[in-house]
């Protein structure tokens, strides 16, 4: 897990191998969450006031340079959440 500060608030990036499902948690608080696919591939997670909690990316690996995304280190999850 990755937490960058960002005003008030943390980006959380996990990637997960098993799945290649790639999750950008913009937003740390407890809430509803509603998901609003917008392709095969991306999936938005919707909190209060339809504001991106989240940011889901399927097949991750054969749409994104993993390795060069980001200048982060990440955690890399082996198992399915």
């Amino acid at each position: 897990m990755y937490f960058m500060e960002g005003g008030t608030r943390n980006v959380q990036i996990l990637y997960n191998t098993k799945t290649d499902l790639l999750y950008l948690r913009l937003d740390d608080r407890k809430q509803q969450v509603t998901n609003s696919r917008l392709s095969d591939e991306i999936v938005l997670g919707l909190g209060a006031d339809d504001r991106i909690v989240g940011i889901e990316i399927l097949d991750a690996s054969k749409h994104l340079n993993l390795r060069q995304l980001l200048p982060v280190q990440c955690e890399v999850s082996r198992e399915a959440n």
